[in-house]
C-alpha cells in the first residue's frame, strides 16, 4: 500500500508538513483531501507553492481521492494524506481506504473549540468523529513534528 502517513492539519501544507514530515518519511506525493479546497483555484495554487520541489501534489474531493487510492493509482508512490478535519478521513475509511493510523496535528482555536494540546483544538463533532475512527480500529496519535514523542490522542481527548 502506498499510504505512508495520514495527518490532520488545519494549515494543510506548511513548514512542518512540507519540510519535516515529507523529508522524514521520504514522501513522493502529498494528497490534500477536502471537497471545498479542491474547488478553490486560489487555495490550490497556494498549496502548489507550499509543496516541496520534487514532491507531487493532488488536491482532491473525498470521493475522487478514495476512488483513486482504491484503484491503485498511487501504488508506486509514497503518499502522505493531509486533511483539515477528521470528518474527511472518516469518509475515506467508510469508503474502504485502508487508513490504520492518523497523526492529529494542528487544529486551530476558535470560540467554539476545546483545547486538547497547545496546538490541537476540537469541536464537539470532531470528538465524536475521532471516537468513531477509533471504534473502526484507526490508531490516533498526536505528534506535531517527527522529533516529538507520539502520544495516544484518544487518551488526550479523555483527560
Amino acid at each position: 500500500m502506498s499510504i505512508i502517513a495520514v495527518r490532520i492539519d488545519g494549515r494543510l501544507i506548511h513548514g512542518q508538513v512540507a519540510n519535516l514530515w515529507t523529508t522524514k518519511l521520504n514522501i513522493s506525493r502529498i494528497m490534500v483531501v477536502d471537497d471545498e479546497v479542491a474547488e478553490s483555484p486560489i487555495e490550490k495554487s497556494g498549496l502548489k507553492l507550499a509543496t516541496p520541489a520534487g514532491v507531487k501534489l493532488s488536491v482532491l474531493p473525498i470521493e475522487k481521492a478514495a476512488n483513486n487510492i482504491l484503484a491503485g493509482k498511487y501504488d508506486s508512490q509514497r503518499l502522505l494524506i493531509v486533511a483539515k478535519k477528521p470528518d474527511r478521513l472518516l469518509k475515506l475509511v467508510e469508503r474502504g481506504v485502508p487508513i490504520t493510523e492518523i497523526n492529529v496535528g494542528n487544529m486551530s482555536q476558535t470560540a467554539e473549540t476545546k483545547a486538547i494540546t497547545k496546538s490541537i483544538n476540537v469541536l464537539p463533532e470532531d470528538i465524536a468523529t475521532f471516537k468513531e475512527l477509533a471504534d473502526k480500529g484507526v490508531k490516533l496519535i498526536a505528534q506535531m513534528v517527527p522529533s516529538d514523542k507520539a502520544e495516544n490522542f484518544i487518551s488526550l481527548l479523555e483527560r
